[in-house]
This record gives C-alpha cells, sequence and structure tokens, in this order.
C-alpha cells in the first residue's frame, strides 16, 4: 500500500490539562545544534534577500538565530560575520545560558551562523568564516543526501573542535542516519516546501513536512531543523510539536528592514524583492549558471522592523505550549489528529 503523507494543514494539535498561568512565563530554549543553544525556536534562513549581517545581529537580539547567506564573496560574508561579532559585545550571560559546555573562563559564547556549499570553493569560505568568529557552519544544498556533502562535512568538522555542522536539506530517515554518521551536528530538513520553491513541480521529488519531519525524527541524535512550508505561528508550534528543536523561516521575514536589499517604491506602496534560491534572478544576480532553476522571485510588501514579526509569533508558539499543559519546549509533545478539506476551512476565519 502506498504510504499516505501529511503536511501541516493536514493536522491539528489536540489541547491537553494545562496548569499554565501565565504565558508570559513559558520558555522556549531549545538546542540548534548538539553544542549551541538558542532562546527561542526562529532561524533565519540563508537566502540572499532574507539574511545578511544585519538580521543576523536582530536575530541574536530576539533569541534567535540568522545565518549569513553564501550568495557574496568570500570576503563580502565574513565582513558580514565580522558585523555580528562586533555588534555584540554587551553582557549576554543571562539571556544566553544555555550555550556550549566547554565555555572557557567566564565568557560563554553565543552562535554565529555562516552558509557554505558543497563544491567549489567551500573550504576556503568555511577557513575565512571560522577565523572571522562563526561557530556554525551550514552547509546549504538542495540535496543533502549526497556524496559531496559528506566530503564536506567531514573536511570542515576537521577544522576546528569548537565548530558545529549543520547539514541538509534532508527529507528521509536513511538520509538522516548518514548524515548523523558523516558528522552533522544538526539536520536541516525539508525538500521543496518553500514559499518560492518549484522542486516538487519541476521533478517530482519531496515528501510534505509533517510525515517528512516525523521520519526523521524517530532517528534523529541531533537537533532538528524544519524548514519550508511555514505560514504561521501555527505551522511552526506543530513543527515543534513534532520534535524538531528549530524552525527555520523564510517569506515571514523577508521584506523587513533587516532583510538584505534596498526598498521599492511603487504607486501602490513599499516592496522588497524576495527570491528563492535557486530561482533564475538569484543564478543571473550571482553569476551562476542559469540551469536546474527551481525556484521563483517576486516583490513583498515591506514589513517595517523584523522584532515585530519574530514577537507576533512567538506569542503565537506560547499560546500554543499552554493548550498543550506545556511549559517549555521539551514537554511539548502534544497528539494530533488529521483533518478534512471541512476541517482546514473550519479552522480558519470563514465569516469574513
Amino acid at each position: 500500500m502506498t504510504k499516505l503523507a501529511l503536511t501541516y494543514d493536514d493536522i491539528q494539535l489536540v489541547p491537553g490539562y494545562s496548569e499554565i498561568e501565565s504565558r508570559k512565563k513559558i520558555k522556549l530554549h531549545t538546542n540548534v545544534t548538539k553544542r549551541y543553544g538558542l532562546v527561542q525556536p526562529l532561524v533565519a534562513s540563508p537566502m540572499d534577500t532574507v539574511c545578511s549581517g544585519e538580521m543576523a545581529v536582530e536575530m541574536l537580539k530576539l533569541g534567535g538565530l540568522g545565518i549569513i547567506n553564501r550568495f557574496m564573496t568570500i570576503q563580502e560574508q565574513c565582513d558580514e560575520v565580522q558585523k555580528v561579532r562586533s555588534s555584540l559585545n554587551w553582557d549576554l550571560s543571562e539571556m544566553w545560558g544555555i550555550m556550549r559546555e566547554d565555555w572557557i573562563g567566564e565568557v560563554k559564547d553565543f552562535p554565529i551562523a555562516a552558509a557554505v556549499g558543497a563544491n567549489g570553493d567551500f573550504l576556503e569560505r568555511a577557513i575565512e568564516l571560522i577565523v572571522q568568529g562563526s561557530n556554525i557552519i551550514l552547509i546549504d544544498v538542495a540535496h543533502g543526501h549526497h556524496k559531496n556533502v559528506k566530503y564536506a562535512i567531514q573536511k570542515i568538522k576537521g577544522l576546528d573542535p569548537n565548530v558545529d555542522v549543520i547539514a541538509g536539506n534532508i527529507a528521509t530517515a536513511k538520509a538522516a542516519i548518514d548524515l548523523q554518521e558523516w558528522g552533522a551536528d544538526g539536520l536541516r530538513v525539508g525538500i521543496g516546501g518553500g514559499s518560492l520553491c518549484t522542486t516538487r513541480v519541476k521533478t517530482g521529488f519531496g515528501i510534505p513536512n509533517v510525515t517528512c519531519l516525523e521520519e526523521i525524527i524517530k532517528v534523529a541524535k541531533v537537533p532538528v531543523m524544519a524548514d519550508g512550508g511555514i505560514r504561521s505561528s501555527g505551522d511552526i508550534a506543530k513543527a515543534l510539536a513534532l520534535g524538531s528543536s528549530t524552525v527555520m523561516i523564510g517569506s515571514l521575514i523577508a521584506g523587513t528592514e533587516e532583510s538584505p536589499g534596498s526598498i521599492i517604491e511603487k504607486p501602490n506602496g513599499l516592496f522588497k524583492r524576495y527570491r528563492g534560491a535557486a530561482s533564475l534572478e538569484t543564478k543571473m544576480t550571482h553569476g551562476q549558471e542559469t540551469r536546474n532553476v527551481e525556484g521563483e522571485s517576486t516583490v513583498i510588501p515591506y514589513k517595517g522592523g523584523v522584532k515585530y514579526i519574530v514577537e507576533g509569533l512567538l506569542d503565537g508558539v506560547k499560546s500554543s505550549l499552554s493548550y498543550a499543559g506545556a511549559g517549555e519546549l521539551k514537554q511539548f509533545f502534544p497528539e494530533y489528529v488529521r483533518v478534512t478539506n471541512a476541517g482546514q476551512t473550519e479552522a480558519k476565519p470563514h465569516l469574513i
């Protein structure tokens, strides 16, 4: 029998008994890799219209993480890393109390993450990024269950024992097992679910996100990052309820003040560009070969400061935990039910 695969709209979480008196007291501390933790579970995607240094700084201030995109020269990316490192010189000891165990002296390090590919200049890029202060390297490729990723993990892991590696994207339990065996300290999970991704349309490959996460979390020994298909705080809550440690967001925070790119003024308002990492526009902008296009590009309304978007998302996630009676993420494992199309309609405002 062919297996049925589910995505976020196909399920609803089941409320449980709760003694939560205030959502403000709910903690969202989590791990993003084996050794590095976050105050809250949101990670800005390494897309060239989502995250560079400015976004990474703001995400850290908000308790999350921004992964600096790789669509620039090595020197430019290193400059963005330095922007993060030099901007965060305040006392983080109280806020960032869950960092790596082998911290030195009285100073606890906080996570600074940057992306590399799995071929070309990836190793030179990783070396320079680590020199400039990156302690998390994300291997950013469309199909992470690949020999190039195996090679990249092993080479980067040999550079510095204090650097963790997140690898992906993957969609199967077998891929998760292999990447962990190769040395990955975190898994980026999801293929073809991004808001501008056309992989499933163009190639036919991909697994709906709920089933994808369930299968991988069963075998995961390192933190799992859910990537793709996230459109609301409810989707974030569902991904976390399934066992994800963090959730990667792109379209939700694209178009903000901190996202790369200029504000575009049109007669009907202000906009910023947003494009998929494998879109034709991205490939042309960065001088890549314009083949294997698996993404779209567009403009989206300008949203203002990312702080207000993130705080709104976290309010929704904390509210979700309260419905499950969970005071922190490690207690958050509600059951879910499958819903019909009618149930999906009922779940949304249907008077307007």
